[in-house]
């Protein structure tokens, strides 16, 4: 398999305390899952263990099992294809192993894939956002595997931005997608072997099936836990996701995508600046910082993006400036700042309706922003649904809702 760039394991020989095993790291606790059998592997350049070595490394090592097939997410294997780019499936120069695209011409794996594979192994660093697309690829994937009879095995890893909270509407059904396939609020607060089991066990998959589903668990993890707590070194999961900070606020940032506004794409803070090149960022700062969020303030910003909206162009707008990162609400806070925007500059903003409405998963909230509605009782809806969540989750959860560290 080709090297994966030095870069990716900085981080992994610098950790304090090392408190959380990941999944990966366990594997030679469960290997009765993978002895006698050939894997098939969904991963990218998070799959590494805190020696740096990548999951396909790790698997080679292990006796009696054979790996016979790669698949990459959006981003691709090593994470550097930007947004949206379609991924081409090719072929591991090393190993002469298939690497098949689960973001090309398919989104799922077909049983040709899978034809050669006993075992198919998940490993991918999610960020614990609903329209993340790790955790779609995911439940495609573990319908693939109900339907060929293959074994799923989740290694798990932690959410960085805790397991805590919990926020934002359910997806309503008719704005399922490929960033958003089920009933869940927009910052789920679950680990991915925790979703897998909700996935399958919830009956969400396709025709209800159930995979044959196993989750390597981590040890030393508890939900208050953020990323750089757990003695792990961080390894940004896309592009645009370049620490644990802009993982905090992408719940409620990533909306902008859904309107003609720069969420920071093509600069060195993607999601914690955003603006247009008509917007006023003064009045804008000002606008923003009376709303008194929750763990959060505003200065006024300019920049100039490389690369997507506005490419090229000077945009005026604001950088976020996180005060106390365990009392933010990224959804709500991402709610009212596209509610702002749309008084300060009505007709300049444009909506990517069906973008918008799909990152919400329901057409309420631009609904509101329109008609002048967002208000505490819109909250206090997306509360009611998030806390009934809460407590469908609970037969799902690995870890302790109140474990102590």
């Amino acid at each position: 398999m080709k090297m994966l760039p030095l870069l990716v394991f900085i981080g992994f020989h610098t950790v304090c305390g090392a408190a959380v095993r990941t999944g990966l790291e366990r594997v030679d606790d469960y290997r009765s899952l993978f002895e006698g059998k050939r894997v098939g592997i969904i991963a990218n350049h998070t799959a590494c263990d805190r020696q740096g070595r990548h999951i396909v490394e790790v698997f080679d090592a292990m006796e009696g099992v054979e790996v016979t097939a790669l698949f990459s997410p959006e981003h691709g294997l090593y994470g550097t294809e930007d947004a949206g780019a379609r991924v081409e499936g090719s072929t591991d120069p090393v190993r002469g192993l298939p690497v098949y695209s689960l973001y090309g011409k398919t989104l799922k794996p077909t049983a040709a894939m899978l034809e050669a594979v006993d075992v198919l192994v998940f490993d991918i660093q999610d960020v614990g956002a609903r329209f993340y697309t790790y955790t779609s690829t995911m439940s495609l994937a573990m319908e693939a595997a109900a339907e060929t009879g293959k074994r799923f095995v989740v290694l798990d890893r932690p959410n960085p931005i805790t397991g805590l909270h919990v926020e934002g509407p359910l997806l309503e059904p008719e704005y399922s997608s490929f960033v958003g396939l089920h009933p869940i609020p927009v910052r789920h607060g679950m680990t991915i072997g925790e979703l897998a089991q909700m996935f399958n066990g919830a009956g969400w998959l396709e025709d209800g099936r159930r995979a044959d589903l196993a989750v390597v668990p981590m040890t030393g993890w508890s939900r208050e836990l953020w990323y750089e707590e757990t003695g792990l070194g961080f390894i940004r999961p896309s592009p645009n996701i370049p620490d644990i900070a802009t993982a905090a606020v992408y719940p409620g940032i990533c909306l902008l995508e859904g309107t003609n506004i720069s969420e920071g794409r093509g600069t060195d803070q993607p999601f914690l600046q955003f603006g247009a090149p008509w917007l006023d960022s003064d009045k804008l700062e000002q606008a923003l910082n009376a709303l008194n969020l929750p763990g959060m303030r505003f200065a006024a910003a300019v920049f100039t993006p490389t690369s997507s909206k506005h490419r090229g162009q000077e945009c005026r707008g604001v950088r976020i400036l996180l005060t106390d990162r365990d009392r933010i609400e990224p959804f709500w806070a991402g709610v009212l700042i596209v509610n702002t925007i749309f008084k300060i500059a009505p007709e300049q903003f444009e909506w990517r309706q069906a973008h918008f409405d799909r990152l919400c998963g329901t057409a309420t909230v631009r609904e509101a922003i329109i008609l002048g509605t967002v208000s505490e009782a819109l909250k206090a809806g997306f509360q009611a649904e998030s806390s009934s969540f809460e407590k469908a989750r609970k037969e799902y959860l690995i870890y302790p809702e109140s474990g102590a560290r």
